[in-house]
């Protein structure tokens, strides 16, 4: 298959695409994961226990992420998005919003967004760049102690699974970008790709824990891979070996 002959494209990006723009990872060296327990800030009972605590956490996580600028890869993204004249999926685990600032649209974000707000009580999602704190009242319901950030937590669904298997079933191509492959059920979506016919490809820093199960690899710093790849796409540019 030639490159230019694909026309169905769904990405996956995880955090390792904004690494180099300043934000941490929740895995690995340094990760958030190694400072903070998951269970603590990161799930529904962790919140019904602590709330403050966890209304604080995505306080600074949320001012990070509105602080933060798009590297080349997010930029690459979204030049791919605009000038791709097939089907492109663009699926993120992150809860920044760098691909939006990079010049996509249509983003998933499946594990929710850190820039907004959702109500336990009504269900409503809105945007929120502020701190949130336990006694605010929601502006669509008017009831207080119920907002929470819109992030999904452990034992919770990801966001949007109907459409995103839904592309991975007539997609072409697959490309998984700067994950860890051990989060289901994201890591499971190379092997959905791939049973319906799909090219697959991991671009990432080093090869992740699912690297064997993708049929392409290229590895190096996201910023220098991915804006590689997308002009391999576009044009058909040789990549360069990033791989010695």
């Amino acid at each position: 298959m030639t490159k230019s002959s694909y026309r169905n494209i769904v990405i996956l990006t995880g955090a390792g695409i904004s690494q180099e723009s300043g934000l941490g990872t929740f895995r690995g060296p340094d990760g958030l994961w190694e400072d903070v327990p998951i269970e603590d800030v990161a799930t529904p009972e962790g919140f019904a226990r602590d709330p403050v605590k966890v209304l604080n956490f995505y306080n600074d996580r949320r001012d990070g992420v509105r602080n933060a600028i798009p590297n080349a890869a997010h930029d690459a993204l979204g030049h791919l998005q605009q000038k791709f004249d097939g089907q492109l999926m663009l699926v993120t685990q992150n809860i920044d919003h760098l691909h939006e600032k990079g010049g996509a649209s249509n983003v998933l974000h499946m594990h929710g967004e850190v820039g907004k707000i959702q109500c336990n009580h009504c269900d409503h999602v809105q945007d929120h760049w502020d701190a949130l704190y336990i006694d605010m009242a929601c502006g669509h319901c008017g009831q207080d102690g119920g907002l929470r950030p819109h992030v999904v937590w452990f034992g919770e669904m990801p966001l949007y699974m109907d459409d995103i298997y839904a592309a991975l079933t007539t997609c072409d191509l697959f490309i998984s970008i700067g994950t860890s492959g051990n989060v289901y059920p994201a890591a499971g979506f190379v092997m959905e790709a791939r049973r319906n016919g799909a090219h697959t490809v991991e671009l990432n820093l080093e090869p992740s824990e699912g690297a064997t199960q993708f049929l392409e690899g290229h590895y190096g710093l996201a910023s220098a891979v991915v804006p590689a790849y997308v002009e391999h796409l576009l044009t058909g540019a040789a990549m360069p070996d990033f791989n010695d």
